[in-house]
């Protein structure tokens, strides 16, 4: 039983790297499902946050479980192509980084807050890298709207660099955003409509509960 259980759990780890090293090539080949979004049941108080922190599917997942989030979009941003595709951000030469739009209440939920959500549940020291995902499309960014938000992720840069959570420097890119461009419609809400998959219960599962563990005050009930 032992051997067996060590088998399975090798196969599964090894099937969550393929997937990680290709990202997720295949996903293309699956079930199209339009995701449609229905601002008008949202308050008009929102503002957004734009970060980028590795693989949409994981930031989209945990930001979905912040109490205060209305709604996160994966999408792609910082690049100098038009309309960029699926295919062509994971080739690395759009110049742009998977990112998450989020739209938040800041009555609930600050800026300031998100951000150490955003820096904690992520490693913000490796550079054009998050674990096997390899590509200035996977960098750590934080594209800012405002004069305050940069202000702010500055800080909290700062401050959480000074707190020498870990051995390197963080190496986060803060950068104006220019373009916000969402995602084909197969990598929204991917977590919750494929959280059975190997890749979705080895990487994004622990991520999930790291946030609840490090912010458990945050999480939506």
């Amino acid at each position: 039983m032992k051997k067996l259980t060590l088998t399975l759990a090798v196969l599964l780890i090894g099937t969550a790297i393929t997937l990680s090293i290709n990202h997720y090539a295949n996903a293309v080949k699956g079930e199209v499902i339009t995701i449609k979004s229905d601002d008008t049941d949202m308050p008009d108080n929102l503002e957004t946050a734009v970060f980028g922190n590795g693989c949409f599917w994981c930031t989209e997942a945990v930001f979905q479980r912040v109490r205060g989030v209305h709604s996160v979009v994966s999408g792609y941003a910082g690049g100098h192509v038009e309309n960029p595709t699926y295919r062509q951000v994971t080739s690395g030469t759009t110049g742009h980084a998977e990112v998450i739009q989020i739209k938040y209440d800041p009555n609930e939920v600050d800026y300031d807050k998100l951000l150490q959500i955003f820096f904690r549940t992520h490693n913000p020291t490796t550079l054009n890298r998050q674990g096997n995902d390899i590509g200035p499309q996977y960098r750590s960014i934080i594209l800012y709207s405002t004069d305050e938000q940069k202000q702010i992720a500055q800080e909290v840069k700062q401050r959480l660099g000074e707190a020498e959570i870990w051995e390197d420097p963080i190496v986060t890119e803060i950068t104006p955003l220019d373009i916000f461009y969402q995602a084909e419609d197969y990598h929204q809400d991917y977590f919750n409509r494929n959280s059975d998959q190997a890749y979705c219960q080895v990487v994004i599962v622990p991520k999930l509960e790291k946030f609840e563990r490090l912010f458990e005050d945050r999480v939506a009930n």
